[in-house]
């Protein structure tokens, strides 16, 4: 039995999960969220707890077990508290701001870089090197902040880049020259 799978989810106050059919929808205070849950896996919902059941015992049945409960948990805790990742912007010149719905980047490049606020991605800019990725997909979160991420990711000898306030970055010693 998957140690993940079968350790049930806490349902928080406010918050309504509904299967139909294989597709579970959770909707809470911050929106609504779907999964179309794999054939023959029943959600078992018992007051404010979510149980995941699997239906036998094959390798892929075991694998979607965990993965399933995960995502509905995700999902949980997305309606409820919602997700946001937290980016840095390190190097001399290198600023974000807010404008309009979206954020403008400069980071080196001849142009300023924009990114657009969807309806699911909202941008926090607290001061000009630091962005906060907010949202209620921690899928999009993450590929959200990735993608700005990607622009100009950390380099190992000045640090300079966009990097995650969480991340380390393996510095490199440069020339000894003489």
């Amino acid at each position: 039995m998957s140690r993940i799978g079968k350790t049930p989810v806490q349902i928080p106050a406010g918050v309504t999960v509904n299967m139909k059919g294989n597709i579970c929808t959770v909707k809470g205070p911050k929106g609504e969220l779907s999964y179309r849950v794999p054939e023959n896996f029943k959600v078992i919902v018992d007051g404010n707890h979510l149980r995941v059941e699997r239906p036998g015992d094959s390798r892929t049945e075991r694998a979607l077990h965990g993965l399933s409960r995960n995502l509905i948990r995700n999902m949980v805790t997305g309606v409820s508290a919602g997700f946001e990742k937290k980016l840095e912007i390190v190097g001399v010149g290198y600023k974000v701001a807010k404008s309009g719905k979206g954020i403008q980047i400069n980071i080196g490049y001849s142009h300023p870089l924009f990114f657009k606020e969807t309806a699911d991605i909202e941008f926090d800019v607290p001061n000009q090197n630091t962005i906060i990725v907010k949202g209620i997909d921690k899928e999009k979160v993450g590929q959200m902040a990735a993608n700005i991420r990607s622009v100009r990711p950390p380099e190992p000898y000045k640090g300079k880049g966009i990097k995650y306030s969480d991340e380390k970055i393996r510095r490199k010693v440069g020339k000894a020259g003489a």
